[in-house]
Order: structure tokens, then sequence, then C-alpha cells
């Protein structure tokens, strides 16, 4: 069973390290990538969705952690910041593994996987904006995703560095607006 576990793992890790390499990563190419025959990705995943799914549900595990290192803060409003910046250094730091995270394309991550990144944001907002918690959530993920793709896109039309002063302008005022 480990040995199962490790070779899936490893397959995955192929498939991270292709797809950072700008191309697009094939089960045959996977298998290549880890040293096995062509079949045995075929023992782990169905079909390239299948192994798209897993690498892009390994993506909000590993999203998830660096939220929550990034929320290990005493101060609501500086966590909710941390996570914000984290979020998009993440994409910048992963850009492909980022897209297919989000892409339609292929096999969707898991719901569980995803949940997991939203449930860091969710609980801190919900600290901060108890009475609209549900949408101050979707403003801060709908802020940050949209800077990370706006960022990926190079259609930035401000300095880097204008991404971590808009997001203390926006955790500044969360919860001061009337509803």
């Amino acid at each position: 069973m480990k040995a199962e576990t490790a070779l899936r793992e490893t397959l995955i890790a192929a498939a991270l390290g292709i797809l950072a390499a700008g191309a697009e990563p094939s089960l045959r190419a996977v298998a290549r990538a880890a040293g096995v025959s062509a079949m045995a990705p075929y023992r782990h995943f169905p079909d390239k969705a299948g192994l798209l799914a897993a690498v892009a549900d390994h993506g909000f595990r590993r999203l998830g952690r660096v939220l929550r290192i990034a929320d290990d803060r005493d101060d609501a409003r500086e966590a909710l910041f941390a996570q914000g910046m984290a979020y998009v250094d993440f994409a910048r730091a992963n850009p492909a593994l980022f897209r297919l995270m989000y892409s339609d394309d292929y096999g969707h991550a898991s719901a569980d996987a995803v949940r997991g990144t939203y449930e860091v944001l969710a609980r801190r907002v919900a600290g901060i904006v108890p009475a609209h918690a549900v949408a101050a959530t979707l403003a801060c993920r709908s802020l940050v995703q949209g800077m990370a793709t706006i960022a990926l896109g190079g259609r930035l039309m401000a300095a880097p560095e204008d991404i971590a002063i808009a997001l203390r302008v926006f955790v500044s005022g969360l919860g001061t607006a009337r509803a």
C-alpha cells in the first residue's frame, strides 16, 4: 500500500515538474518523467483529466498550508492581509499550477480540496465581519483571485507593490461600510 501511495505521489510530482516547465502533462510524459512504464499511471488515474484533477488537489492542499501559515497572526486584519499576500504570491510562484487549479478545461479539483482554502479565509473574515461573513468572504476571495489572475496575465496596470497597498486599503475598510 505504501509503495502504491508513493508511486501516486511520484506521478503527481512528475506532472508538477512538467507543468512548471511550461508543458502540458500527459500520462505518457508523466510516466517517462517518473521512470515507470507507460501503463503505471493508469493504476492511479483513469485518464489525463483524473491526473490533472489530482495535481489540482495537490495545489489546493499546498495553497491551504500556505494560507494557514499566513493566518497565524494575533491581529485579525494582519492575518487577513497576510492571507491575501500569500494567495497572490502563491499564484506568482506557481503560475501554471495556479491556472490548472482554476481551469475548467480539465478534471476539477475535489470540493474538499477547494473548500480547505476557502475555510481558512471564511473563518478569519467571520471574526472581522460576523454580520456579513458570507458576502465579505466572497469580496475577499474575489479580490485576491482577480489580482492573481490579472498579475499572471501580465495585465496589471500598477506596480507589483501596489497589490500590497490595495490589500491593506481593502482590509482596513472591511466591515466599516454599511450593507
